[in-house]
């Protein structure tokens, strides 16, 4: 019995360390920046099959769900109209480009109609974000969107590559409680070993 209780005392442990460090790596590195026009940026995983996984299909809905996630006094007519959706991830294997996919989950399942761009030749996280900054010059504010660890060591690259972009940062909506819960505490493993690579000025949360 204490067996048992102690079992389910460090499953849910677990899971709120999980929940606590994905919250906290969703507003690390963003800030408050206000415009007229946003450019949210799905970058892609992995997916050699024919269409969306189920990874790049959640990462896709996260994206949608993140142009209004700021407007709440306009319509979502409006949101899209001034929101440019980038999708950003190169092919693997010979088939087609994460990018592609992704575009094409949004557009044929969820029926999305907005301005939607393609950025299809990274292999990389620092290749996603070199080749999609020409597509962000001229907006006034930038959401990038993946699981909570994996957009955060995006928008420390961009940091990195060119800051004043990336003061033009805000909060995605990738990050909601009880997502991917079953799987959340791995998540957050390899997130943290994954985020190893960032300096300690780039994991402090934003104010």
């Amino acid at each position: 019995m204490r067996r048992r209780t102690g079992l389910a005392m460090a499953g849910v442990a677990a899971l709120a360390w999980s929940e606590w460090l994905n919250w906290r790596w969703s507003r690390t590195l963003v800030g408050n920046s206000e415009g007229a026009v946003e450019a949210v940026v799905v970058l892609g995983f992995q997916n050699p099959q024919a269409t969306a996984n189920v990874v790049n299909r959640w990462r896709v809905r996260a994206g949608l769900r993140s142009i209004t996630a700021d407007r709440v006094n306009e319509s979502a007519t409006n949101s899209a109209h001034d929101t440019r959706v980038i999708f950003s991830g190169g092919a693997t294997g010979g088939g087609a480009s994460e990018a592609q996919l992704m575009a094409d989950y949004a557009k044929s399942v969820l029926e999305f109609d907005g301005t939607v761009l393609l950025e299809d030749q990274s292999t990389t996280t620092w290749e996603n974000i070199a080749n999609v900054i020409p597509l962000l010059e001229d907006v006034d504010h930038i959401k990038i969107v993946s699981q909570p660890a994996h957009a955060l060591k995006a928008r420390a690259y961009l940091r990195r590559q060119r800051p004043d972009l990336a003061a033009r940062l805000v909060r995605a909506d990738d990050y909601r409680p009880g997502e991917w819960i079953v799987v959340k505490p791995l998540l957050a493993v390899y997130g943290l070993w994954k985020l190893r690579v960032l300096k300690p000025d780039e994991q402090k949360i934003s104010p």
